[in-house]
């Protein structure tokens, strides 16, 4: 049904049912997130993305307080990266499933957004 759309964006639906465009592909690795790029929108139900580089920006001085493991970053919803495309990085296939939502072949999980976003849980 698509081939490419505005892009390399891909379509979905908002929590009010909205159709809206998407160009990024988030990979949710338990309280991480990485940034992926749409490359090739396939199908409905099968996109290609690629991860995007992301460098933190060492502005933003994370402050640490004893207790964990190792100490505990009381401000770490403050960090902010610096993410930039990639063409080497491999292109990986996604799919939609009806129960687990967008994964790779391994089980990764994805979500799509309409830009890239990059966290480090550092309590975890």
């Amino acid at each position: 049904m698509y081939n490419y759309i505005n892009d390399s964006a891909v379509l979905s639906s908002n929590s009010e049912g909205k159709r809206i465009m998407n160009k990024y592909a988030n990979h949710y690795g338990y309280s991480d997130v990485y940034p992926f790029e749409v490359v090739r929108v396939i199908s409905d139900k099968t996109i290609e993305v690629r991860e995007m580089d992301a460098e933190r920006d060492e502005s933003v001085k994370l402050e640490w307080a004893p207790g964990g493991f190792a100490g505990h970053c009381i401000n770490q919803r403050d960090q902010k990266w610096f993410i930039t495309s990639n063409e080497s990085n491999p292109v990986i296939r996604i799919r939609l499933s009806a129960k687990k939502g967008w994964q790779d072949k391994h089980g990764r999980r994805f979500g799509l957004s309409d830009q890239p976003v990059r966290f480090y849980d550092y309590n975890f």
